[in-house]
């Protein structure tokens, strides 16, 4: 997969090469910004609200808003979500 299947980052442009597993292994399903040791971050099941705090730490890190809110539009669509 090329991108994260939490929050559709690509997983080229992650700084820590994709998360990590139990084991230490990189994930090549989830960047390290949400998932490590074998555990997601964010341990809620609510994608909007997710996707809000997702919106909001690009806003932060200079990102324009309504640009960041549609980065993030696929994340219902993806693995993590999919129930």
């Amino acid at each position: 997969m090329s991108n994260c299947q939490s929050c559709d980052m690509p997983l080229s442009k992650d700084p820590e090469g994709g998360g990590t597993e139990k084991d230490g292994t990189k994930s090549s399903t989830y960047c390290s910004l949400c998932y490590g040791k074998g555990a997601f971050y964010y341990q809620g099941d609510d994608v909007r609200e997710y996707q809000k705090m997702v919106v909001n730490e690009m806003t932060k890190k200079g990102w324009w808003r309504p640009l960041a809110w549609l980065f993030t539009r696929r994340i219902p669509k993806l693995e993590r979500w999919q129930k």
